[in-house]
């Protein structure tokens, strides 16, 4: 469902389905506050799916649609929604181990307090016995205490030793969370978030460390014909395919990231624009090399082609302005006649 959304609010439908939106939320008697128009924009964008057929089923019940209602819907159904769930549920389970350690602990610490007095009381009897009987009893005493207090610790080792194995299960599952916000749905590349943050940690390691960093902008040719000629679908399929050779591309240290719609982006740490030229161009190739196919109906789709733009970081450069002439790299090679690679500073010298 989000698929399908994402690609049309990137497109000429987007207006036409934000004017929908509101129109129909008007007429419902919903208010237009920003997690119902979400929510309506899933509607409308995917009437069959799940969460379409949810809010049919409330405005034909006549149940109001109140924010606990919507709330609900957005846990249930909104992507983001669901992360924010998955994360509360694993607060709710670190706290629960938390407090479980802490209450074992405390019970550890007053029984080792316990033994200490016995400990204690022992000493003192020893001083005192008059007699083998006697002396006897206190050993007795002694090592009954000695027996309690080694299975009150065999018992809180088992149960730090599975709070341990639960928090490890925890961390884990957290870190998938965390890798699912920072991937794109579609291709399964680093989405712009991830791209964001990890451009900025590119930029500052470079200008510290005194290293090269170049960044490439990829955008597909002709995109709206695909879409337009051939539906959504299609066109997802098609930006699929760019960003598996793309992916490909990006061995460690690089990272390719879904930029935006039908636009990627590449970090190049610690390469000169030489090499990264080259690599854009294996790239290029590659994909103009090979005609497609619609999955659907086994139609040829013909050859897809792609610009692209580099630019390497200069000396006290931000990541915004590094980006910023990438994408300028890349409108000359638009400009230029498309499925073609440019460099910014070639390009700023041939000006010149």
């Amino acid at each position: 469902m989000a698929k399908v959304v994402e690609t049309t609010l990137r497109g000429p439908e987007a207006y036409g389905l934000a004017r929908r939106v509101l129109d129909e939320m008007e007429a419902a008697g919903v208010w237009p506050t920003p997690v119902n128009f979400e929510l309506w924009l899933h509607h409308l964008g995917e009437p069959e799916g799940p969460l379409g057929q949810e809010i049919r089923r409330i405005l034909a019940a006549g149940e109001p649609f109140t924010e606990a209602v919507s709330d609900m819907l957005a846990a249930e159904y909104l992507p983001r929604g669901r992360l924010s769930e998955e994360i509360r549920d694993a607060g709710r389970v670190l706290d629960r181990e938390l407090t479980s350690v802490a209450t074992a602990i405390a019970k550890a610490h007053k029984n080792q307090s316990e033994y200490g007095q016995v400990l204690a009381g022992a000493s003192a009897d020893m001083e005192g016995a008059a007699s083998p009987e006697s002396l006897r009893t206190v050993v007795d005493g002694l090592a009954t205490a000695t027996r309690k207090v080694q299975k009150q610790n065999a018992d809180l080792e088992k149960r730090l030793d599975a709070s341990t194995r639960e928090v490890a299960r925890l961390r884990e599952h957290l870190e998938q969370v965390r890798r699912d916000a920072m991937t794109d749905a579609l291709t399964n590349l680093a989405n712009r978030k991830a791209f964001d943050e990890h451009l900025e940690a590119c930029v500052e390691a470079a200008h510290r460390d005194g290293r090269d960093l170049v960044l490439a902008v990829v955008d597909i040719d002709h995109f709206k014909r695909f879409n337009d000629t051939w539906g959504h679908q299609t066109g997802d399929q098609v930006i699929r395919y760019v960003a598996s050779v793309l992916g490909r591309l990006a061995r460690t240290p690089r990272m390719a990231a879904r930029y935006g719609g039908e636009e990627f982006a590449v970090i190049f740490p610690n390469e000169d624009s030489a090499t990264v030229e080259a690599a854009l161009e294996d790239v290029r190739t590659e994909i103009a090399s090979r005609s497609l196919r619609r999955r659907s109906t086994d139609d040829e789709l013909g050859a897809v082609t792609i610009s692209a733009g580099h630019a390497r970081l200069a000396r006290g450069e931000t990541a915004a302005a590094l980006l910023g002439r990438a994408d300028e790299a890349l409108y000359a090679s638009k400009h230029g006649g498309r499925n073609r690679v440019t460099c910014a500073e070639s390009a700023q010298r041939a000006a010149a």
